[in-house]
């Protein structure tokens, strides 16, 4: 096992009816908040304003900014930062999926600092990146999750896109810590099943790839990381079939909490190539994040079960039920498994589904590499994924 420092600094509440408390929770922080939220999933389920009864029954000012957008654009994170500062909000609170999370996040920052959202981009073009990350300094942040997908409620990362160069990546830092989360399972309750299986998705990616790519003495890491995979895998199918099956959203719900949480990789290490590769993806198209991950995978994990087929095999026979000795047919038979999987959720999908131009797959490629690859001329996994490798990835994914 590596050594590691870790910090989990966000406190949590969770369980059925939670959400009332809200209005509570944020005036200990704040008399004035900016609600970040989407532009319509919110406001139709009445789960906007239940916040916004709650925070203004505790006494606390509120301004809704609910025009974040999937993937959140940097042009939107800037007119959030923008009037947070203009309108003297103390606290940013994020309420929906992992975008307007994502995105309350870096508008804590920008509102802090009058810095443009794209600089913080990692790997982006004016290289402002190495100066602003990590993020020292922001406003206070609070999480409401509708959606157990990306663990950005109690983790001080986000994925912002900038749309005019299509560059999609990652800003974090100490600071973008949520001071507090309150996850109630009951708000899932409305996810449509394709959006429940995207994140089921979500959340088994952000698991797998440091599991099949970090250090593999780390035991206690790896049974607590298969057991989040197999929560994943059981609960998903039930929470697409049975919305309200409360045990299940709130299995998904701590899973996608926990699986990006940090615990899981502390003193295991690893990279995340599905995440890069898929974020270049939906900056181009716009495509679901969970979607785009379920439908790179096997082309990855063909790769994986030429370089570490041991590792890929213990991942089938401990969180799929594979049984094969052999660890070259272990792991060919875990790839069948979680197509399988897949399958039992609808998203077994080829980009050529998703009306994506073949054309733009060489170019997607190199971006990928240039923005995954920080300057490395590779992404990081099992092999040095250039973009050769990544080329191939999309066009098996076709």
């Amino acid at each position: 096992m590596l050594n590691f420092q870790l910090s989990m600094p966000t406190r949590i509440i969770f369980g059925r009816g939670e959400v009332e408390k809200a209005g509570a929770e944020a005036a200990k922080l704040a008399g004035k908040v900016l609600l970040v939220t989407g532009r319509t999933a919110t406001r139709k389920t009445g789960v906007l304003q239940r916040v916004v009864d709650s925070l203004e029954s505790a006494g606390v000012e509120v301004v809704v900014f609910d025009k974040i957008e999937p993937n959140p654009r940097t042009h939107t994170v800037d007119e959030g930062g923008r009037i947070a500062r203009e309108e003297g909000c103390e606290l940013i609170i994020g309420l929906g999926g992992g975008s307007p999370m994502d995105a309350a996040k870096a508008i804590a920052a920008v509102a802090l600092s009058g810095h443009p959202s794209h600089e913080y981009i990692t790997g982006n073009k004016t290289g402002r990146w190495r100066e602003l990350l990590p993020v020292q300094e922001a406003l206070p942040v609070m999480t409401i999750p509708t959606l157990a997908a990306t663990g950005s409620e109690a983790n001080n990362g986000g994925v912002l896109t900038n749309e005019a160069t299509k560059e999609k990546g990652g800003i974090s830092g100490p600071a973008l810590f949520p001071k507090v989360t309150i996850i109630d399972p009951e708000l899932t309750f409305t996810v449509s099943p394709e959006y429940t299986a995207d994140g089921a998705v979500d959340m088994f990616t952000h698991l797998y790839e440091a599991y099949l790519t970090g250090e593999e003495d780390a035991l206690v890491q790896d049974h607590l990381t298969e057991g989040l995979i197999r929560a994943a895998v059981e609960n998903g199918p039930i929470a697409v079939q049975e919305p309200t099956h409360y045990e299940a959203r709130a299995a998904l719900m701590w899973a996608s909490t926990l699986a990006l949480i940090g615990l899981t990789g502390a003193g295991r290490g690893g990279s995340f190539p599905v995440h890069q590769i898929e974020h270049t993806l939906s900056a181009y198209y716009d495509i679901s994040h969970g979607r785009g991950l379920a439908i790179l995978a096997p082309a990855y994990f063909k790769r994986v079960a030429e370089d570490r087929p041991h590792r890929l095999a213990r991942m089938g026979r401990n969180c799929f039920g594979v049984t094969e000795q052999d660890d070259q047919l272990a792991a060919e038979r875990t790839i069948a498994a979680v197509v399988e999987w897949f399958k039992s959720m609808n998203v077994h999908l080829k980009l050529s589904d998703l009306g994506i131009s073949r054309e733009s797959l060489a170019e997607m490629a190199e971006e990928a590499v240039r923005v995954g690859g920080r300057g490395m001329g590779h992404i990081p996994a099992t092999r040095h994924l250039d973009v050769q490798e990544v080329l191939a990835i999309y066009e098996e994914s076709y």
